[in-house]
């Protein structure tokens, strides 16, 4: 270590041993330490022009493995596995890292948890002014008065003079002493007067600077936005007059426009494109410009500027044996076999296709239990959406205070298990033998995922740091789950699922940012399933999803980007895109696509459908790649792996809740006191008393934000007697070493379901009113 350190302890500098993936061994970095951020560098040199990578501390955690390594990770998409020369360097460099870390969060948010600068209100400025104008009457008053008394005590002083009787002087003193005093009092009340209008107006001067700034960067961010809302404008123009010209030109003489338009649909139908994995397996998310090493042996994902860069994908041609015109063709029994061997229940003959059907009620239990199937409609409120969102132009939706007219009563906990509404299809997946066609059934769960994302635009509830949230439905559905708000900043969830022949559990983080017509939401972290059976242990990671029309217009979602499921122990890789939608595309809407490939790379089945419909596979028959372009796949008869499932009735007065979303939330005995279902906002929310729930969720965030800073303080203390600070630790997850992708990651202890069980609620916390 070097001698070269700063004096507040939260600033700090020297050498450590940091785990370079392209050298595949720890190398001697020069770290700084400064603003909550730790910076790397060659050498001391470098720091002028160069830096190798950057990590936030006030979105990571940081933790020690053994008497010298210290790992920081934020939230999976960077991970720094650091070597000090000895335990004491280890510990210094932690109580700086976590002093460094509370001091960022603090210059993030100020003053609250979720606080954003008031809009100051036309109440506010006239009272201002109205203060301002009864001081200045104060003194306009002590004016008069001075100047009343003051020319009272010049008449007694020259009748004085005139005066040559010492007896009528003597007479005369007292009346000037008299005048003399009232002239001394009216003129200290004006001192007092201007004093007071001085403190009231360097006050209101400060407020009314705020008021100013404030305005300014309002006006700002709204010409910055008019000019990307005309920017836009202008390309949409310009592809419009581009795809109308391209329309004439494509029309033959004596050829019409129904008929080119014909064309192109049976050319979609039978005929597409799919993007191959990348030659770096990685999970990726293109639209954020984050990826993750998904090998066993990578240790660190910052991918800094010495990593090596991903390579290129490229896309192979698809030609299917779907019949262009007619019924479809019955589909072959090999096929049917292998996609069908286990789901002969789940399944139904329609018009020569076999489609996948759940046969189970997700609101009727084996036991005979009914679960509810409405819920109280959505009140009619209306607020102005727009007047809350302008404030909130580049920030981080998930520190923004919302009121519940822009939620859902579900908490983020609940709405991550509704995911398993389909899990069926994993079922599906577990009863197959063939890895690559177990990875069709696994590629068209996560697909599932996002059915309900079409026309849910509400926001859910953010989970409480500590609350949970169980979903035991092993006697209808055949699974159960129970999620954990661990962390929260970043706000970080931990989700167990376990099925009957599968486990899956993931660690999720969802950023969103607001740009002014959109709102994007960037889930972070990777999700693990494990089949039982086969030991098959597959990973992925969420694509990015997009709410547009913020400001004018219907609010739609898309979700959009690429993603890599593999199989680390068969090498094998699913890897789906998800189209972003274009006015001017002649692609479906919402369409996904995608190709497994075995650990050779050679293709085995391909994928296509829509993120809100269905989604057909097709077995690869021949590959072609003589052609030094695109590669041709050709396929066998489509089969329809997933499909969704239709709304209940009503829905759309009931948040458009699917019959699994309309019972997460129904009142259960017997679950932890953390639970999401007696979370009391979320409650009044559902019932439709709105103005309580505002009420309640303002007292349950201050009650929050109150342990936080005690949390803060504690932390700060410890640091400062040079003790380690282990900071807020989850009750029913911990913190370990992922052995997969070597990131930290937080995984379930497995005592929740022992302790309810017993009714042993010892070591919840208090976190609801």
């Amino acid at each position: 270590m070097s001698d070269n350190r700063s004096v507040h302890q939260s600033n700090y500098r020297g050498w450590l041993y940091k785990w370079t993936n392209y050298l595949r061994g720890y190398q001697k970095r020069w770290f700084v330490l400064q603003n909550g951020l730790l910076s790397y560098y060659r050498n001391q040199a470098e720091m002028a022009h160069t830096c190798r990578g950057t990590i936030n501390l006030a979105n990571a955690y940081i933790h020690t493995e053994d008497s010298n390594t210290i790992v920081i990770s934020n939230s999976g998409t960077h991970t720094f596995y650091l070597k000090a020369t000895s335990e004491v360097e280890r510990q210094k460099w932690v109580t700086a890292l976590e002093l460094a870390r509370a001091d960022a969060i603090r210059l993030t948010e100020p003053d609250s948890d979720e606080e954003v600068e008031p809009e100051p209100s036309k109440n506010e400025l006239q009272n201002m002014v109205k203060t301002l104008t009864a001081k200045l009457e104060d003194m306009n008053t002590c004016n008069d008065l001075i100047a009343k008394h003051g020319s009272g005590l010049q008449r007694a002083l020259t009748e004085l003079e005139s005066m040559d009787s010492p007896s009528e002087a003597g007479s005369k003193l007292k009346v000037i002493n008299e005048r003399a005093t009232m002239f001394r009092i009216t003129t200290n009340a004006m001192i007092n007067a201007c004093g007071e209008y001085l403190d009231v107006a360097k006050t209101q001067v400060k407020r009314l600077q705020k008021i100013v700034n404030y305005e300014h960067e309002q006006r700002m961010k709204l010409e910055e936005m008019v000019e990307q809302l005309a920017k836009e404008q202008v390309t949409l123009e310009s592809k419009a007059k581009k795809s109308m010209g391209h329309a004439l030109t494509k029309k033959g003489p004596m050829g019409s426009e129904d008929e080119d338009f014909f064309d192109a649909l049976d050319y979609q139908a039978d005929e597409f494109e799919v993007a191959l994995p990348h030659t770096q397996t990685k999970h990726r998310r293109t639209d954020s410009n984050i990826s993750f090493d998904s090998q066993a042996d990578e240790r660190s994902s910052d991918l800094s500027s010495e990593e090596a860069e991903e390579s290129e994908g490229q896309e192979a041609r698809v030609y299917s044996h779907k019949a262009k015109q007619g019924p479809p063709r019955q589909q072959t029994a090999s096929v049917k076999s292998q996609l069908n061997r286990n789901a002969s229940s789940d399944s139904k003959r329609n018009g020569g296709e076999t489609q996948i059907v759940a046969a189970r009620n997700p609101r009727v239990a084996s036991g005979g239990r009914v679960r509810r199937a409405v819920i109280p409609p959505k009140p009619n409120y209306s607020l102005n959406l727009w007047s809350i969102m302008k404030n909130c132009i580049g920030k981080d939706l998930s520190k923004i205070p919302m009121p519940v007219n822009f939620s859902e009563p579900l908490s983020m906990l609940q709405r991550l298990t509704e995911e398993f509404e389909y899990a069926d299809c994993l079922d599906r997946a577990a009863a197959c033998e063939d890895s690559a066609e177990q990875l069709v059934h696994v590629a068209a769960f996560t697909i599932s995922a996002y059915a309900t994302t079409t026309n849910r635009t509400t926001k859910p509830f953010n989970p409480l740091l500590g609350e949970t949230y169980e979903c035991d439905r092993t006697e209808d559905l055949g699974w159960k789950s129970f999620a954990e708000q661990v962390g929260h900043h970043p706000p970080l969830a931990g989700v167990h699922v376990e099925g009957k022949e599968w486990v899956l559990y993931q660690e999720v983080a969802i950023s969103s940012k607001f740009r002014g017509s959109y709102l994007q939401i960037i889930p972070q972290g990777i999700a693990h399933l494990v089949f039982k059976k086969s030991g098959n242990h597959y990973t992925w990671r969420k694509v990015t999803t997009t709410v547009h029309n913020i400001i004018v217009g219907k609010l739609w979602v898309d979700n959009h980007g690429e993603m890599d499921i593999t199989n680390h122990k068969t090498k094998d890789i699913c890897h789906l895109k998800y189209a972003a939608y274009s006015y001017f595309s002649r692609e479906t809407p919402r369409k996904v696509t995608g190709v497994v490939t075995d650990q050779d790379g050679i293709a085995k089945w391909v994928l296509t459908g829509t993120w809100d419909k269905r989604m057909e596979a097709a077995k690869v028959v021949h590959i072609d790649e003589s052609n030094r372009g695109k590669p041709v796949f050709e396929t066998g008869p489509h089969v329809c792996i997933w499909e969704k499932r239709p709304p209940p009735p009503g829905s759309d007065k009931m948040y458009n809740f699917t019959s699994l979303a309309i019972t997460l939330n129904e009142p259960e005995e017997g679950v932890a006191p953390t639970d999401s279902r007696r979370r009391p906002d979320q409650r009044a929310m559902e019932e439709g008393r709105w103005d309580e729930a505002n009420k309640l969720k303002q007292q349950l965030e201050e009650k929050q934000r109150a342990a936080r800073k005690k949390r803060e303080a504690e932390t700060e203390e410890a640091s400062k007697r040079g003790e380690t600070v282990k900071g807020y630790q989850p009750v029913w997850f911990e913190m370990k070493q992922d052995p997969v992708t070597g990131s930290p990651i937080h995984v379930y202890k497995g005592q929740y379901w022992n302790c309810k069980e017993k009714s042993d609620w010892s070591s919840c916390p208090s976190i609801f009113l």
